[in-house]
């Protein structure tokens, strides 16, 4: 297997147990899924990048754009620069996120609250007789027009329907 084939399999098993581990309900396992699956990230851009050990821009043909050559490409550096920020950033986030919980309740899981508890257990026949109840109201107008609601109001006189009369070039006086 070449050093390529390699790393695709490292990046799959980083994938798979990041996922694994980011469906977790311990914040510290959610962490730790998500920090597997920002280096798997890095891993694919590299992947992606081209041969290995070659600068971007230094080598045969970097002169000429059609001409081909040993160059690696500058874009995927530039993003996993970004990802290994972003990582960085979303850690520290979920870092204060599960010290915070620790604080409030001395764990890191996150439980289901009432509302959560009786979404669970309303079934679709419930959901059913909810929309049954509606009932549409068929005299509601949707346009505003002859309404003493009208969100705009036009008063008589205020609104003049001649063109207006302003001089080219952008000189109003």
């Amino acid at each position: 297997m070449s050093t390529s084939g390699i790393l695709i399999v490292v990046m799959a098993v980083l994938f798979a147990c990041g996922v694994y581990a980011m469906l977790e309900r311990s914040l510290t396992r959610v962490l730790i899924g998500f920090l597997l699956l920002g280096n798997a990230v890095n891993l694919l851009l590299l992947i992606v990048m081209g041969q290995p050990g070659v600068a971007p821009f230094f080598g045969e043909g970097s002169g000429l754009a059609g001409e081909g050559g040993d160059m690696s490409d500058p874009l995927p550096q530039a993003l996993t620069l970004t990802a290994i920020v972003i990582t960085f950033a979303v850690s520290a986030f979920l870092l204060a996120l599960i010290y915070r919980s620790w604080q409030l309740g001395q764990a890191d899981t996150v439980e289901d609250d009432d509302e959560d508890i009786a979404v669970r257990e309303r079934g679709i026949d419930a959901e059913d007789t909810m929309d049954d109840d509606e009932e549409e109201d068929e005299s509601i107008a949707t346009d505003f027009v002859g309404v003493d609601t009208t969100p705009v109001t036009v008063v008589p006189g205020l609104v003049d329907d001649a063109p207006l009369d302003r001089p080219k070039g952008g000189d109003r006086r």
